[in-house]
């Protein structure tokens, strides 16, 4: 039987712009522990595909890896935002692209050991083209890949970054379903 850890006191150790460090003190089947918690208001991404299936995708460095990712457009939830608000402002401001046909794919978890984030997945269609507005802190490039090659590119172990392998994932499988436009 799961047992279910209770909360018996919590602390902010870390408070910052992005995400919060807590630490929770917990119930656990043979007394008490301690839970290191990352708090993140979450975010949204993105599988922009153009009039030939092709998929929006951004490159950018990345200084956790100390390196350049090939990523889904992607953005954190701004406090009070609804992630499809999220989900639209993102792809204007990292792509240049609108969407007339927005749809919502799943909401995942990435870290469920140590964070509470949550991230929401969505199918953009019927783009219409624009230019980008990178935060001030932003550099991306901007580049287009078949769902065929970013399928083969996560398989192979090219494209590693969690959020961009399940929506390429989910994106591949609508393709096999015959469910993209």
């Amino acid at each position: 039987m799961t047992f279910e850890e209770k909360t018996l006191s919590s602390e902010i150790i870390y408070k910052g712009s992005i995400i919060n460090l807590r630490k929770d003190k917990v119930s656990v089947k043979n007394g008490t522990s301690f839970r290191e918690i990352v708090e993140h208001g979450g975010g949204s991404v993105l599988a922009a595909l153009d009039e030939n299936n092709n998929m929006i995708m951004v490159k950018q460095f990345r200084k956790p890896l100390n390196r350049v990712v090939l990523e889904a457009p992607a953005g954190k939830i701004d406090p009070g935002e609804d992630p499809l608000e999220t989900a639209m402002r993102e792809l204007k401001e990292e792509t240049g692209y609108t969407a007339a046909k927005v749809s919502f794919l799943t909401k995942i978890y990435p870290s469920v050991g140590y964070s509470e984030e949550a991230l929401y997945l969505y199918l953009c269609q019927e783009l219409s083209g624009g230019e980008p507005c990178f935060d001030e802190n932003e550099a991306l490039d901007i580049e287009k890949y078949s769902i065929d090659e970013l399928y083969r590119m996560v398989m192979s172990g090219e494209i590693n970054d969690a959020k961009t392998i399940i929506i390429v994932l989910f994106i591949r499988n609508l393709q096999l379903e015959g469910k993209l436009l």
